[in-house]
């Protein structure tokens, strides 16, 4: 009695890749529901559990737009002319002094 020969495992079907800021953000609105009402069940104020829940909205929305803002950033390939730019406080030339005094040689200032 020959059987099929064993076979390696196939490979399972997977998952897509997670999408770890729609977790993060779907955490964060649970959280905006729980907390107001464990704060309701532990006696305090209808308004001081409304204005949690308003304050974690907006905290979860910024975040969400830095981490979507920041995935974008990290998904572009990296430019070649990055270099070339200025920064704000580049200086141009070697010798500027921008705002201060220039006297004319060795002349006292007085």
């Amino acid at each position: 009695m020959s059987g099929p020969h064993p076979t390696p495992e196939t490979p399972r079907a997977t998952a897509p890749p997670q999408d770890t800021v729609t977790d993060v953000v779907r955490w964060a609105a649970f959280s905006c529901v729980l907390v107001p009402v464990v704060l309701l069940w532990y006696g305090a104020s209808l308004a001081g559990a409304a204005g949690t829940a308003f304050g974690l909205a907006a905290v979860t929305a910024v975040c969400r737009l830095l981490l979507r803002q920041s995935e974008r950033v990290a998904s572009r390939p990296p430019s070649e002319d990055h270099t070339s730019r200025r920064g704000r406080h580049h200086r141009s030339g070697t010798g500027a002094h921008r705002g201060r005094r220039h006297t004319g040689g060795s002349t006292p200032v007085g």
